[in-house]
């Protein structure tokens, strides 16, 4: 009898985790075929102690991981793998090495792993939003900057599969990004799309809607 009853918890177990596994490959800005519970012992051996088990990193330098969609960390992953010696399509020296020993799988099993762990989120720290808040949501004509909010949704969420999460990042990572997009020093966006509109931007205006983005919901 207990024998039975041990075979059927381990049945359900194992029936629970392959369940969640097909959830997570089967939801938006999901990469099919990838292993979550995989992911999660890759990413405590590999990741952690810059990203926090979770994903919800405690230093602004490294930004939180956890909630972004998975189809965008696997890219983002792809892109910092280096390949027959070539260099890399997103260069960081720190990134660059901790993918290395990392195979295609493995980066769609961290992917998944981080997409579904929840994110918290950081906070603004200034008030004064006026004019963030008016770039993030109609841009500005004049200068053809469109508007934030058309890719990355009004809450910052993002669009899976075409578009990152921003909502509730580091203001300061979300700062130097855009100021890695403007000079040139991050270019794996498709199409040049950030790197155009960034360069539209001041400091000023960066700084501003970095700190938006912080507390954007």
């Amino acid at each position: 009898m207990i024998q039975r009853f041990i075979l059927l918890a381990l049945a359900l177990a194992f029936a629970a985790t392959a369940e969640a596994a097909d959830s997570a490959s089967n939801a938006p800005g999901a990469v099919p075929g990838s292993d979550p519970g995989k992911g999660q012992k890759i990413a405590a051996e590999v990741c952690a102690a810059c990203h926090n088990p979770d994903g919800n990193s405690a230093i602004a330098q490294n930004p939180k991981l956890a909630g972004q969609h998975a189809a965008y960390l696997y890219k983002q992953l792809r892109n910092f793998h280096t390949a027959d010696g070539k260099t890399p399509e997103r260069v960081n020296a720190i990134m660059n090495g901790m993918v290395a020993g990392l195979s295609d799988q493995d980066m769609k099993n961290v992917a998944a792993f981080y997409s579904s762990q929840t994110l918290k989120p950081e906070q603004a720290k200034s008030k004064d939003f006026e004019l963030a808040q008016k770039l993030y949501r109609g841009g500005d004509a004049t200068r053809g900057l469109p508007a934030c909010a058309g890719c990355h949704g009004a809450t910052g969420a993002g669009i899976p599969d075409e578009y990152p999460r921003i909502g509730g990042q580091f203001a300061e990572y979300s700062e130097a990004q855009l100021k890695a997009f403007r000079n040139g020093e991050r270019s794996n966006d498709p199409n040049r799309m950030m790197r155009l509109v960034a360069a539209r931007l001041s400091d000023a205006e960066i700084k501003a809607l970095a700190d938006y983005l912080a507390g954007v919901r």
